[in-house]
């Protein structure tokens, strides 16, 4: 029996895209939020075997960049064509482009190889997208930037970047969605941009917080900026450096509904002054953090700051204290702990390892090493390069009864 001219156009979707079927399943969980489209499927798909339930198509047409409405027609014209047991005489795919114009929808960066390049491609350029694919995508973005807290740079690289793809595909249709859209696609490329400076990818992070910034400008969204210069402080080159950034950051973030991110921004430079020996400075940037932290809601702000819970206020604050030997490290440390409570356990690496060195440092041995060996689980679970920093810094701190633990965690910062 002949491929039915639909299956033809599913296919030819997805090689437009330059896409595998593995890969094509990917991007569409991506836009779905749901790993629930295989490969088997997709080659399902391609021959005719099966037609995607109409919830799978929209997923399809956000991750190939092609109009809702004319595949759904062209899903309902082929099941049709299987009822009368047959296709309309003289149908081929030539006739299916005509019909729904797929020459003027797809999108034309096939030939830009990695995902920043199509994303700076699909900058700028607009037509008009279905509302529930627009916010099915923004809300990915945003369920990513929690997942960040839970799963391994390698576990997260192939999510961020098939979502990074499927916005690019439709940002060229994105209408009256376009800035929506667009700071939702610059989120995401911080995001896979962090990923790649977590696995040791320096030139890639640099690109995708380049394309993060130029979204930004595209759309006059300065929180985006903010997001970059902030991501890019943790690879400047010396702690003064970092603190150039994160000053160019703190300008992008004034103005009501960023207090979560201007509390982020002034914690990360307080961390990197108090680096830098300059203890005031350090000081004045984390009461800035705190007073904006006040008047956050990091919930409701934008998607990328939902990783800024208050125990991670916290720890920006354990960071400054303990390399400056402020007296108030020991109690922070601790009022910390409290906070957590029976959530320690599940609290992330960075957390967990800041804690831990801060009620070493403090002087709370038995707290400290206790905390040090949830730390320890945690950061051998999940191997990220903030972990390995930490791991460092908690080993050399643990007294000698731990000498087991600290040989542990000088291994997993040797990785």
């Amino acid at each position: 029996m002949p491929v039915d001219a639909f299956a033809e156009l599913l296919l030819q979707l997805r090689q437009d895209t330059g896409r595998t079927q593995e890969q094509q399943a990917a991007a569409i969980n991506a836009a779905s939020g749901r790993d629930t489209v295989t490969r088997r499927e997709i080659n399902r798909y391609e021959h005719g075997d099966n037609i995607p339930t109409s919830h799978t198509l929209m997923h399809i047409a956000v991750a190939c960049g092609f109009s809702p409405d004319e595949l759904l027609r062209e899903a309902a014209a082929a099941r049709a064509r299987r009822r009368t047991a047959g296709r309309r005489e003289g149908e081929d795919l030539g006739d299916v482009k005509r019909r729904t114009l797929l020459g003027g929808a797809m999108l034309g960066v096939a030939s830009a190889a990695e995902p920043w390049s199509r994303l700076a491609h699909a900058l700028g350029k607009g037509t008009k997208i279905d509302s529930a694919a627009v916010d099915t995508l923004i809300d990915r973005a945003s369920a990513l930037h929690v997942s960040e807290r839970q799963l391994t740079a390698q576990e997260l690289q192939g999510s961020v970047e098939s979502h990074l793809d499927a916005i690019t595909a439709v940002l060229p249709h994105a209408g009256t969605h376009e800035k929506a859209l667009t700071v939702a696609a610059g989120e995401t490329a911080a995001l896979a941009g962090w990923v790649a400076w977590d696995v040791g990818d320096y030139a890639r992070a640099r690109a995708y917080y380049a394309v993060t910034s130029d979204c930004a400008e595209s759309v006059g969204h300065p929180p985006l900026r903010a997001l970059a210069l902030a991501y890019a402080s943790y690879g400047a080159a010396t702690p003064a450096k970092a603190v150039e950034l994160l000053a160019q950051a703190a300008q992008h973030v004034r103005g009501q509904g960023n207090a979560t991110a201007a509390a982020w921004v002034h914690g990360r430079y307080a961390e990197e002054a108090a680096s830098a020996g300059d203890g005031t400075g350090a000081l004045r940037a984390l009461d800035r953090a705190r007073v904006a932290y006040d008047f956050s809601d990091y919930t409701n702000e934008q998607a990328w700051v939902r990783f800024v819970a208050p125990e991670r206020i916290d720890t920006l604050a354990l960071t400054v204290y303990g390399q400056l030997q402020h007296k108030e490290l020991a109690e922070t440390a601790k009022a910390t702990a409290r906070r957590l409570g029976d959530a320690l356990p599940d609290s992330g690496v960075v957390i967990l390892g800041d804690l831990a060195a801060a009620l070493l440092r403090g002087g709370d041995k038995d707290q400290g090493a206790y905390v040090a060996q949830q730390f320890a689980a945690a950061v051998e679970a999940r191997a990220t390069t903030m972990g390995r920093d930490r791991a460092r810094i908690v080993a050399d701190r643990l007294p000698d009864r731990e000498r087991e633990l600290a040989r542990h965690l000088a291994r997993i910062a040797a990785a």
